[in-house]
């Protein structure tokens, strides 16, 4: 299984930003429930936005109002798209997945990982 990030850069506060997440190797990603989790620097991974392959998004209570979680299963893409960015979004933004089971969506207990992609947002 493999996860491509994209999308990361460097924007200014107030900036929007989308980033995708393609998948490979999973039979079929409808069958999986799909996450972006990002990492600061020093502090420990933290959840932002899920979707469930049965249904639902969720959002960590900084993401919401401001980041829609969306996926097209039919091409095995999963976005993230970030509106007014602030510097306390600065983060390695990573897609994670994992099969479809009871699990808290707002963790970051996922079996599979991408590479990440660097979202910096300046003052």
């Amino acid at each position: 299984v493999q996860l491509q990030a994209s999308g990361g850069g460097l924007v200014q506060a107030g900036d929007s930003l989308g980033l995708a997440c393609t998948a490979s190797g999973l039979p079929y990603m409808s069958w999986y429930d799909m996450a972006w989790i990002r990492q600061a620097p020093g502090r420990e991974r933290e959840f932002v936005a899920s979707s469930a392959a049965t249904g639902g998004t969720f959002y960590a209570d900084s993401a919401k109002g401001r980041f829609t979680i969306a996926r097209d299963n039919a091409m095995s893409t999963t976005y993230l798209q970030m509106e007014r960015l602030n510097p306390d979004d600065t983060a390695v933004y990573y897609c994670a997945a994992g099969p479809s089971r009871y699990r808290d969506m707002t963790s970051t207990d996922y079996e599979h990982w991408g590479q990440g992609t660097q979202v910096t947002v300046s003052s």
